[in-house]
């Protein structure tokens, strides 16, 4: 291996060390963000008091990534802070306020608009949320029309500077970059036909151009700007017109001096395959670019023809070797040789990783409870920081320098492949003898006639499955964790809790009911704490939106049902009512979705296995009496590739997985899925081939969008827009409620429409749920009686 010259970059400007990463957990090894922000919302916290954590959580990220190894000059450090979601960030940033919330703006406080952006009031419905590319993150979608005000705000960006300078730290400032920031976009209401967000390019691109002076201006040496949509085909436009876009921006931005009218900029293309596009990003007037190694590849031609190097004359390519999403030890070695062949080629090489580890947890280090084995195989955000340093090191040095890091990280590898419960023989079996037969029901129209026993009226109402999750059941769960009350004793907490929810959705009037899902910490969790194959984290915390976390279970073995798992407490909600009571269930690419998988073997052999524990798990509640049973698949559309030739392949095995786990129930038991936040027009032959006898789908934001395509696709099962967005503390009127309703009538039959929230009232308080789901049944009955 030969080891690379230093970096170059243009006079005046200071290249980027040869490691660095693009982003870091902004939530707090403790989740003290979310406390603090949460603090903040119910006025137990002043402003001064909030912006003081936050400066405070920033700092100690800053200190934390030199300690692990990134130089603290020379922008290797990524600010990548966020109080909220960072493409909420880029639109205060640009100052495009919609016109809907310009009474807030009007005010001069950037947090109160912020806030009221992402979360809404009585007066204000929140910004749209949906999925950041293929990640279970949310953000919120910015509202764009010919008239939004553009300005530039720099102003937290120059902040956080001023704080990493007096740390002594040389800091990278963060921002969506200006294509993806508008191709994410969606017009607003009042923005006419025919008008797109990305049509205002060349103003948004003039406002960048402002940030990036007054950052110049500041003293900052380096921007990054992220540009994912150049790996996405499930845009707007399609790929190559998004890096011609690119390339519109870039000249412009670039076409500054740098160092003086602007930083030196890094553009990142993360979550995918830009090799196509690489050659074409290098020749831009930019400082550095960086390529996903992990999900993508290297242009082998370019590489060896020399094509590639010339392309990257001047420039850095940050080479994204460390997986960002994943948990699992980076085989080092490999990596190692990917970077030197792009080092050996000529080319100006930074050791990077694959994304922001914004996906992963802090450290695994804090998991003192995980098997001991297993801990070694994983490596969370601190662990890959300190991966990239290594393999800097060894880039630098030579393989020699750090081969005591490549042999350690061999070893791991080869004792997670021998390890016990790795693979399974019966598992395999059984998923092996799978047939065509076992993912098949009988014919919808003789399902419709089996089930009218069942007996719910027209414009049913119900839920999605859970309820508030309070304060008196999260510490009941901790004692019971802590062993100061026996299984016993929570056992009849949990029965009391259950029967308290069922009381109160017959007060309520609902139609279908749910057991409310208390003995329940997570939607995934649950199940991973009772399939084999399955490990679960203390601290593993991971930001799905705002102030919500999750503790991704990790997915390391093969999978099966030891026993029934949600049978007893569904069996016992239905013992207390004469309606109808939903089992609840996670579906089987949501299981995946939202968990850290296994990356040895394909994610369609591991939905199998988990597939057919759901089915086992579908027949005991059959037997136990359950007419009703809902296989959640939110993840569905989250999945699906970025890469448009891998998305066929992905949506028959992800459809095969749901129609594996529910084909076995008898034509007389309804199945209902629950799909949200994802854009529905693009998968739903998917969600039609789920053969799903109910679907409830996210709708409240976007005022019904969705059943247009479900009316044009002729959909002809139940479905459930949801009319009640349960991610806003507002409480929709009955009014709101019905209108919501008559619009979705007016495309969906009667029979086939059922009335619910968009999605699961975990996060919501009891005040808020009744006031909401009281108006939503009055809505409801007003629909059913016009």
């Amino acid at each position: 291996m030969t080891a690379p010259a230093h970096p170059t970059a243009p006079a005046g400007v200071t290249p980027l060390p040869q490691a660095t990463i693009l982003g870091y957990p902004r939530i707090g090894r403790r989740r003290e963000l979310k406390r603090a922000v949460e603090s903040f919302w119910k006025g137990n916290l002043s402003k001064d008091e909030l912006l003081a954590a936050a400066r405070e959580l920033r700092a100690t990220t800053r200190s934390r990534l030199v300690e692990l190894g990134l130089p603290a000059a020379g922008g290797a450090v990524p600010e990548s802070f966020s109080f909220y979601d960072q493409v909420l960030d880029a639109t205060l940033a640009l100052g495009a306020i919609p016109q809907r919330f310009a009474d807030i703006a009007e005010q001069g406080d950037d947090l109160a608009s912020y806030f009221a952006l992402a979360r809404g009031d009585e007066a204000h419905q929140p910004l749209e949320m949906t999925k950041w590319f293929d990640t279970n993150y949310h953000y919120s979608v910015p509202e764009i029309s010919a008239t939004t005000p553009l300005a530039a705000n720099p102003a937290a960006l120059l902040a956080q500077h001023v704080e990493a300078a007096e740390q002594g730290i040389e800091s990278r400032p963060v921002l969506v970059g200006p294509v993806t920031y508008l191709l994410l976009a969606k017009p607003a209401h009042d923005a006419g036909e025919g008008f797109a967000p990305i049509d205002r390019l060349d103003e948004v691109v003039a406002v960048y151009a402002e940030l990036l002076r007054a950052l110049a201006e500041a003293g900052t040496a380096w921007v990054q700007l992220d540009e994912p949509a150049l790996v996405s085909d499930s845009l707007s436009v399609p790929r190559e017109e998004v890096l011609q876009l690119v390339e519109r921006a870039y000249a412009v931005l670039g076409a500054a001096e740098a160092g003086a009218e602007r930083p030196a900029i890094l553009i990142t293309a993360p979550y995918g395959d830009s090799s196509a596009a690489l050659a074409r990003l290098g020749a831009l007037p930019v400082e550095a670019v960086q390529a996903d190694l992990v999900r993508g590849t290297l242009p082998e031609a370019a590489l060896a023809d020399g094509s590639l190097a010339r392309a990257f004359a001047g420039t850095q390519l940050v080479a994204g070797v460390i997986d960002g999403r994943n948990i699992w030890r980076t085989d080092l070695r490999a990596a190692l040789a990917t970077a030197a062949r792009i080092a050996d080629a000529g080319i100006a090489t930074v050791i990077g990783t694959s994304n922001s580890l914004q996906h992963v947890p802090h450290d695994v280090a804090d998991e003192t409870q995980l098997d001991a084995r297993l801990a070694s195989w994983l490596a969370f955000a601190d662990q890959k920081v300190e991966a990239v340093g290594v393999l800097a090191r060894g880039l630098a040095e030579g393989a020699a320098a750090v081969e005591t890091e490549l042999a350690a990280t061999e070893a791991a590898l080869a004792d997670r492949a021998a390890a016990p419960g790795v693979r399974v023989d019966g598992v395999r079996s059984r998923a092996a003898a799978v047939t065509a037969a076992d993912r098949s029901r009988a014919d919808e129209a003789d399902r419709r006639a089996a089930q009218e026993g069942i007996g719910v009226p027209e414009l049913a109402t119900t839920t999605i499955g859970s309820f508030p999750q309070t304060t008196e059941i999260r510490k009941a769960r901790a004692a019971f964790g802590r062993g100061e009350i026996d299984q016993a004793a929570y056992d009849g907490f949990l029965r009391e809790e259950i029967a308290r929810v069922i009381r109160l959705q017959e007060e309520i009037g609902l139609d279908v009911l749910v057991h409310g899902e208390a003995e329940r910490n997570d939607m995934v969790q649950y199940f991973a704490e009772l399939l084999d194959g399955f490990a679960v984290t203390e601290h593993g915390w991971v930001q799905s939106y705002g102030t919500r976390a999750t503790r991704p279970s990790i997915l390391w073995g093969d999978v099966s049902r030891p026993a029934p798992m949600t049978v007893a407490w569904s069996a016992y909600a239905q013992s207390l009512t004469e309606k109808p009571v939903k089992g609840m269930l996670t579906g089987p690419v949501t299981i995946l979705a939202w968990s850290f998988v296994r990356d040895d073997q394909p994610l369609a052999d591991t939905a199998e296995q988990v597939a057919l524990a759901l089915r086992d798990e579908i027949d005991d509640l059959v037997e136990a009496g359950i007419k009703i049973v809902q296989v959640d698949e939110p993840a569905l559309r989250e999945l699906l590739p970025l890469d448009a030739d891998r998305q066929a392949a992905y949506l028959d095995w992800s459809v095969g997985a749901f129609r594996l786990a529910t084909s076995g129930a008898a034509s007389d038991v309804q199945i209902h899925t629950h799909l949200c936040y994802s854009e529905f027009g693009e998968i739903i032959g998917a969600v039609d081939g789920l053969d799903a006898d109910v679907t409830s789908i996210e709708a409240a934001r976007s005022r019904m969008d969705v059943v247009d395509p479900l009316g044009d696709h002729g959909y002809s099962r139940g479905i459930g827009p949801g009319v009640y967005d349960i991610h806003s503390p507002r409480v929709p009127s009955a009014a709101e409620q019905e209108e919501l309703i008559r619009i979705a009538a007016a495309r969906i039959p009667g029979q086939q429409l059922w009335v619910n929230p968009d999605c699961g009232l975990k996060t919501r308080g009891y005040d808020e749920t009744v006031a909401s789901l009281t108006n939503l049944v009055q809505a409801a009955r007003a629909v059913r009686g016009a």
